[in-house]
């Protein structure tokens, strides 16, 4: 496994629902929009990416459609408003954690200022 993927633990089901904010993407897009947001540094497996999806789906914070696309079958996801809502916390607590980080690392008293 890449560094990269390991230093995602805890933060792909973010960066999942991030990719499909914009509107619905199918699995490969989504993996596509990982790597190229990323600059090919989360160039993530399929067997990551597609069991996170269907946890997601699970959990009720995205939801999936069959479509029909060259002769293919594929599944797309879009969020649901939980996975929004979700989105909006993750991305909060992403702030506070990274702030918190940085203002560590850089020995900067909290709160960090700009």
């Amino acid at each position: 496994m890449k560094a990269e993927a390991q230093a995602l633990k805890g933060h792909l089901d973010a960066l999942l629902l991030a990719t499909l904010e914009d509107g619905p993407r199918h699995g490969y897009a989504i993996k596509e929009a990982l790597r190229d947001g990323s600059g090919g540094r989360f160039d993530l497996p399929t067997g990551t990416v597609y069991p996170a999806l269907h946890r997601l789906a699970a959990a009720g914070l995205i939801s999936g459609s069959w479509s029909q696309a060259d002769g293919r079958r594929r599944r797309s996801y879009r969020l649901t408003p939980a996975g929004r809502r979700r989105l909006a916390g993750d991305r909060a607590s992403w702030l506070e954690f990274s702030t918190t980080v940085t203002a560590l690392l850089e020995g900067a008293p909290w709160p960090a200022t700009t």
